[in-house]
């Protein structure tokens, strides 16, 4: 008996583990590794995935006790083997279930409800043989209505491998039918018969079928090839029944076929051709092309400055990947997974091209999915998630921008996509580029000592330097404005004289303009200067936003909201006041301070709505906007030949956050907002204002000097045992109760103590290196309550070759019942970029 092994989709540890199904007589020719299939499980059935196959099952069970398997969820297993065993080695790297790692690999559209339905593919030919030997089930696929797969099943159990066959050779369309329309849409098409016999048919059309005849014609000198009704219609210029009167006549077939929602159909992407590569880009390309030559696992850091011709180098290097037959993955942050990015790749490798992000429908991203699995297309350009694309056979991998925060997942499962692609790299013999001006710290300690690569976690990285702009162009401008002096100076307005001035010089040139703030909203928080009160969250420890334009105070954490005060609460003062300042009043300021300036702004607020985005960037391209302001969205992927201006307001904002990464992640937020100046002919200007313009993250913007700060960062965090020279490992607990959390965090403070203790690791990390292993904690979040629950945490802090997990696994292990009896809640977080 074939036994099935299932993970079932139950996100617990006690379910942790896959349990034996039998595979019915009906389903054997579909059960595979990676297949969703519907389980008994005590009294529900539910969903799970096949993670292994095995003739006979453990020795310790009555085979003949096995529940059956019920069902069977997709024709096509989701996931390959391949992407089943890298689940296996999240869930070990990242402390989550199995199920969650592999749940997070699956399109939304699979996730809820479905039905399979299979349909003829297009213009697909049937031999007599085949009809005859299928028993009646060509013949009923033929009638034109796609048919559920489980009924087919049934009625010709027979033929199931036949079936599976078809499927997989193309020749038959499986499709889902989810219930939020995931499957497309269904459109009537015409299926023309050879045109010899078209031809034939017209002469012997009687005169009054006029339309007929002229439409059979047409169709002969059309081919053989499929036509929607609609277009068919337009383009012969008849009647929809001059159409179906052929079809009385078995001239042609009408029936309905279901279209791929592709997001990009009403764009043109002009085809674009390789460009002659400088010396720089021709060097820096040929280690990574050797890499894919090789068919052996490598990483790159790609480090270039902003402008200097990393996307060419990775198109360059994917077209090497596609002659080879293989296929690539592009990363893009999601906040510059812009419209442009997109053009470069669609306009390269046009349909080869598909498309992931959180900007799509469920459908449209469960069709981009579809192509890729089926074999339709070569290359996947996404956000974090699109590093599980199913290609059978990557061949490169590319993280662009890969310093970005959002690589990291915050909800389980909390992995990296950097790691997930050098993972993935060593199941493919794939090449992995990982491209950036700003590397994070562990990046480029990783790639610039092998050392240093180890403690890290990452491996040897090889290093590739692009220091030069294309064309020898300059980096721009860049000068500090001291906001201080700017109040000695009684100029009190949000911007300096330096900007002011400048913003001035471009409007009369009819030059643009970038300005960054990276807070939304109008005002930072709500006081009441009679009685001190501060409008806060009634469910999360944290200050409220005023929203102008919506008149309310919202929590940027949990979504509350409330409208805007007219009096203090507590005292009922008139003199409450909005202090701090958001995108939504720096585009009034601009208004009042520049008369006609055209200002389009872009946060979150702004850019809810479905294509909003690439609306306010075509805007700005046609140049129908002077000032393009917003948050941290404007400050990468964006190229505007015309933008000789970035202004930068409230720079050193987030250096006070309680976050070791604070001073590093300024210092990368202002290199790459000043990349965007200057990048074409005209040159570029950055002026940026701070309260603390000495900080060295902001010093060394000025100089464009990347190694000098990584070489202070790097020592300061030696120092402290920090990553990259020591690793992380966050473990916070959640509860409505204060006295509950501190009992559980510090239960499991000693646990992890005793724990490492016991297998020899010391808790010093004083001295020049050695394994090393302390907790830290517990103690209150930096934000303690969210959602109405109190949050402490622990830090496990480690270095060398310690089993840190382990660690943490055996300690939350002695521990869960009472952490279960309790209603307390877990998150683990390996290698944390958030502190908060």
């Amino acid at each position: 008996m074939t036994v099935a092994r299932v993970i079932v989709d139950v996100p617990s540890r006690d379910t942790d583990r896959p349990f034996d199904y039998a595979i019915p007589e009906r389903l054997k020719d579909w059960v595979e590794v990676g297949s969703r299939v519907a389980v008994p499980f005590g009294p529900r059935k539910l969903q799970g995935i096949v993670t292994a196959l095995a003739e006979d099952a453990d020795a310790d069970v009555d085979l003949a006790k096995l529940k059956p398997l019920e069902d069977v969820l997709d024709a096509l297993p989701p996931l390959s083997a391949e992407l089943v065993e890298l689940g296996e080695w999240m869930s070990r790297r990242w402390l989550c279930p199995l199920t969650v790692a592999l749940q997070a690999m699956l399109p939304a559209a699979l996730k809820g409800r479905s039905e399979k339905y299979v349909s003829p593919a297009a213009g697909v030919q049937w031999t007599d043989g085949e009809i005859a030997d299928s028993g009646g089930l060509l013949l009923a696929l033929g009638k034109g209505k796609p048919l559920k797969l489980d009924a087919l099943l049934r009625q010709y159990p027979e033929q199931g491998p036949t079936l599976k066959r078809w499927i997989r050779q193309g020749r038959l369309e499986e499709k889902q039918q989810v219930e939020d329309k995931s499957a497309g849409k269904s459109v009537l098409t015409v299926f023309p018969g050879p045109p010899e016999k078209l031809l034939q048919a017209a002469e012997n059309m009687p005169a009054r079928a006029s339309k007929q005849r002229e439409l059979l014609r047409f169709l002969a000198v059309r081919g053989a090839e499929p036509v929607a009704v609609a277009r068919l219609t337009e383009e012969a210029a008849v009647a929809l029944s001059t159409v179906r009167a052929l079809e009385e006549k078995g001239l042609v077939e009408i029936r309905p076929v279901t279209e791929d929602r592709d997001p990009y159909a009403d764009r043109d992407f002009p085809a674009s051709s390789p460009m002659t590569l400088t010396p720089k880009q021709a060097a820096a390309l040929a280690p990574i092309q050797a890499a894919i030559d090789a068919r052996e696992a490598g990483a790159f850091l790609l480090h270039g400055v902003t402008g200097s011709g990393k996307t060419e180098v990775y198109l360059q290097a994917i077209q090497r990947c596609l002659e080879q037959g293989r296929e690539a993955i592009v990363l893009v942050p999601e906040i510059s997974l812009t419209p442009q990015m997109v053009e470069r790749f669609k306009s390269r490798f046009g349909s080869k091209v598909a498309v992931l992000h959180s900007r799509l429908s469920n459908g449209e991203r469960y069709d981009e999915w579809r192509k890729i699995r089926e074999g339709r297309a070569q290359v996947a350009v996404g956000a974090r998630s699109a590093i599980f694309a199913p290609f059978a056979s990557i061949g490169l991998i590319v993280i662009d921008e890969e310093h970005e925060t959002s690589y990291k997942q915050e909800e389980s499962p909390k992995y990296h996509a950097r790691d997930v692609s050098i993972e993935r790299a060593r199941q493919h013999g794939a090449a992995v580029v990982l491209g950036s001006a700003t590397p994070s710290l562990e990046t480029y300690e990783a790639a610039k000592h092998a050392r240093g690569g180890r403690r890290s976690g990452l491996g040897d990285i090889g290093y590739i330097a692009m220091p030069e702009r294309v064309a020898n162009r300059p980096l721009p401008g860049v000068s500090i404005v001291d906001m201080r002096e700017e109040l000695k100076m009684g100029n009190r307005a949000m911007f300096s004289r330096p900007l002011a001035d400048a913003i001035r010089d471009r409007l009369e040139k009819q030059e643009q303009m970038v300005l960054l703030l990276n807070r939304r909203g109008y005002a930072t928080f709500v006081m009441c200067r009679s009685c001190g009160y501060t409008a806060a969250c009634p469910h999360c420890e944290i200050s409220l936003t005023y929203h102008r334009g919506s008149a309310n105070l919202r929590c940027h954490y949990c979504g509350y909201s409330e409208a805007e005060p007219k009096t203090c609460p507590s005292c009922e003062s008139p003199h409450i006041r909005f202090f701090g300042t958001g995108t939504q009043k720096v585009e009034e300021a601009l208004a009042a301070a520049f008369p006609g300036i055209r200002v389009i702004r872009m946060d979150v607020d702004t850019t809810t709505e479905k294509g909003s985005h690439e609306r306010w960037l075509t805007e700005f391209r046609e140049r129908r906007a002077d000032v393009l302001l917003g948050t941290q969205m404007v400050a990468k992927g964006l190229d505007f030949p015309y933008v000789t201006l970035v202004g930068v307001l409230a720079a050193d904002a987030a250096l006070r956050l309680p976050d070791f990464r604070a001073a590093e992640r300024t210092f990368q937020l202002l290199t790459q907002v000043a990349g965007r100046a200057g990048r074409h002919e005209l040159p570029g200007e950055v002026i940026i204002q701070a309260y603390e313009p000495d900080h060295e993250a902001i010093t060394s913007v000025q100089g464009h000097d990347y190694d000098g700060f990584v070489e202070r960062a790097l020592l300061l965090r030696n120092q402290l045992g920090y990553p990259p020279y020591g690793r992380l490992i966050c473990v916070t607990f959640s509860h409505e109760s204060v006295p509950m959390l501190l009992s559980v965090g510090e239960r499991f403070a000693s646990a992890a103590r005793e724990t490492a203790s016991g297998m020899g690791v010391g808790r010093s990390f004083d001295g020049a290196g050695g394994d090393a292993l302390e907790v830290l904690g517990p103690v209150s979040s930096p934000i303690a309550r969210l959602k109405d629950r109190y949050r402490f945490q622990c830090m496990v802090k480690y270095r060398g070759e310690v089993d840190a997990s382990q660690v943490v696994s055996r300690a939350l292990a002695g521990m869960a019942d009472a952490v279960k009896k309790g209603g307390v809640q877990v998150s683990v977080d390996v290698d944390p970029q958030m502190m908060l």
